[in-house]
């Protein structure tokens, strides 16, 4: 058996985030600054400079940051057009915004928010510091988080499986049509101390098969998780809800192609819901293997013969959340209710038909879930520890807030959600605050949502919550994500230093659209355009955290089809839209990213990790294959991306 080279425990994080800085006054210039070399970084006066690049919106609080080698003072900048024209003129912050590392121990602001007309762009510093910045649009909401949306919705393409596939720029092929008579299995036995390592000696049939074919590849690997489905679906549609007739057709599409695969994996009849196809790793006796065991691009599975490879590739294995009739784990019970209740909403009009179908399997999948006495550990991915979860209250308050916005355009009676919705809302509020909008905290939304069913029931009293406190509880999210960020050399609101910073960053772009939309407040505008900055390179890595947006981003990603059949070191094509966990502990890194997988590619070529540099703050990025703990994406990460980019262009930014 290969030995798994793939970790992808991912844990539950707190994350908290940060505030504006204060604008240096700015001039318009004339003069034409000649650039200097971009991202080179010699001596104490050559600089790195870190935009967004993807751009900024006119009325931005533009912000970039001037990382030296040692203090500098009076150094200037210039802001230049796609033909070197000067367009403005400033001067670089004076004051440190601190310490990175020991290599870059100053980080300076560069504020140029002058910056309004469209256009291609690039900042130079000259003075007594020099460098220059990648290139930047300044551009409209609908072009800037359009793309992102788009892009996005161009990863879920890519990680399509069965038969309908999206060839795309990576030359997706049909696969995993065995899929469609996947056998049904007992739950197996893992090692202790969160090993993925199945102790038995062979899986345990129960009888009957499955039709699980089609839906989405997780993440690099080729498992399929319903949970994470469903958030993936979540994010899709409430993106294509709230962009109306602005969706792309692909949102669209996409959308209810990932529903579609989960009306299979819930069986209103026999009230079953399939939690997983595939498993992770094989067992300790060596006797089979699993997905995480092999390097291959998946269309090569189903003529896998070999004995070991019986679960991992041609025949794999499905498991159902619990036994047939029984109660469901409230937390993926409330995230596959509210998928289908979201698809309801946006049928309601189109096709009153199939949503009316889709508002019922929303209400039999919910009214299934086990909030009586919920599994512990929560159920979510076998091993529980691919994706641990502590909460159920905020996906079974989505869940409810769906079913009475789903209910009020289908003309039924929404109070019976709305109370339950209400009750789940305040025992989050009573016991479960302190994450952010993310795979395991649905929360924001759900608060969101539960706010509009609310107004539109005509505000009936006697429900366990108010609107006031559910608004209240959406600006502590905000606020504890940009009391960390006022205080970050980069304004990061999440911890790089853990995992998902990533999807946790995106998420608060959601956040913050959410709550303003509830509140009307905007005060948290600027905190949104910060961590879009961050995410999209104005971080310490220069790097843009999806596939695609701006000149520098991963192109080395631990995900097999992008490494068997995409770039290498940004040859050939790419994952376009996917997003990765992101910058982590360094501790996560003991030991070295160790050898490549067989099969793998080896990316960079050479294994020279040129990201090493910005270590800084406890934290690292690695941009290679083998680098599971910062560059596998996943479904979650990037549908936290499109949600947010779609909730920030339906309020212009």
């Amino acid at each position: 058996m290969v030995s798994r080279a793939r970790p992808r425990f991912r844990h539950r994080r707190t994350v908290a985030a940060l505030s504006a800085v204060s604008l240096a006054g700015l001039t318009v210039g004339t003069a034409t600054v000649l650039s200097q070399p971009a991202q080179a970084a010699q001596s104490a006066n050559t600089g790195l400079v870190r935009v967004d690049q993807a751009g900024y919106l006119a009325g931005d609080v533009k912000q970039a940051y001037l990382m030296t080698g040692g203090a500098v003072s009076g150094a200037k900048f210039s802001v230049l057009n796609a033909k070197g024209k000067t367009v403005l003129t400033g001067k670089v912050g004076g004051t440190s915004l601190g310490k990175w590392n020991a290599a870059y121990p100053d980080v300076y602001p560069i504020v140029f928010s002058g910056l309004k007309t469209p256009g291609t762009y690039h900042i130079a510093v000259a003075g007594s510091a020099s460098g220059s910045s990648p290139t930047f649009t300044v551009t409209s909401s609908g072009s800037l988080y359009g793309k992102l949306v788009t892009d996005g919705v161009t990863f879920f393409q890519t990680q399509r499986d069965g038969s309908n596939v999206v060839p795309g720029a990576l030359n997706r092929k049909p696969s995993h049509l065995n899929d469609a008579a996947a056998s049904l299995y007992a739950w197996p036995t893992f090692a202790p101390d969160d090993s993925d390592t199945i102790t038995d000696a062979d899986l345990t049939k129960l009888g009957g098969t499955v039709d699980v074919s089609g839906g989405w590849f997780d993440a690099g690997d080729y498992l399929k998780f319903s949970n994470n489905e469903a958030f993936g679906d979540i994010t899709l549609l409430a993106a294509q809800r709230a962009l109306g007739s602005s969706a792309p057709a692909s949102l669209t599409a996409e959308a209810h192609y990932g529903e579609t695969w989960l009306n299979k994996a819930w069986n209103q009849k026999t009230k079953t819901l399939v939690l997983q196809v595939g498993i992770g790793s094989g067992n300790a006796a060596g006797t089979f293997t699993g997905d995480h065991d092999l390097w291959r691009l998946p269309q090569k599975d189903d003529g896998d013969t070999a004995t070991a490879d019986r679960y991992s590739a041609a025949h794999r294995p499905a498991f159902l959340a619990a036994s047939p009739g029984a109660r469901i784990s409230p937390n993926i019970a409330g995230r596959v209710a509210a998928a289908f209740a979201l698809a309801a909403q946006v049928d309601a009009k189109s096709n009153p038909k199939q949503a009316a179908a889709e508002y019922q399997a929303a209400a039999s999948v919910y009214a299934q879930a086990d909030t009586s006495a919920p599994p512990s550990p929560l159920t979510t991915a076998l091993p529980n520890g691919y994706y641990p979860e502590s909460i159920w209250h905020d996906a079974m308050e989505l869940g409810g807030a769906e079913l009475a916005l789903a209910a009020q355009k289908l003309g039924h009676s929404p109070s019976s959600y709305l109370s339950q919705a209400a009750t789940y809302a305040k025992d989050y509020i009573a016991s479960d605050t302190g994450d952010t909008f993310n795979l395991y905290d649905n929360s924001a939304l759900a608060h969101a949502d539960l706010i509009k069913a609310i107004a539109a029931a005509g505000n009936p009293s006697g429900l366990a919550v108010t609107r006031a406190a559910l608004t209240a509880d959406l600006k502590r999210q905000v606020q504890s994500a940009a009391s960390k960020a006022s205080s970050d050399v980069f304004h990061a609101g999440g911890d790089y230093a853990d995992f998902d910073v990533n999807a946790h960053t995106f998420g608060f772009l959601t956040e913050e659209a959410l709550y303003r939309q509830a509140s009307g407040d905007t005060s948290f505008q600027s905190f949104a355009t910060e961590q879009r900055d961050w995410l999209l390179g104005a971080n310490a890595w220069g790097q843009a955290f999806m596939v695609g947006e701006g000149s520098t981003f991963p192109k080395c990603m631990q995900h097999q089809v992008a490494n068997l059949s995409g770039s290498l070191n940004g040859t050939g094509a790419i994952a376009t839209g996917a997003v990765m966990n992101g910058p982590n502990n360094t501790s996560n890194f003991d030991g070295g990213l160790g050898s490549y997988q067989d099969g793998m590619k080896p990316c960079p070529p050479g294994g020279t990790d040129p990201d090493t540099k910005f270590t800084g703050h406890n934290s690292r990025f690695s941009d290679d294959v083998r680098s599971w703990q910062t560059d596998e994406p996943a479904l979650d990460m990037t549908g936290s991306a499109v949600l947010g980019a779609a909730m920030q262009e339906t309020l212009g930014g």
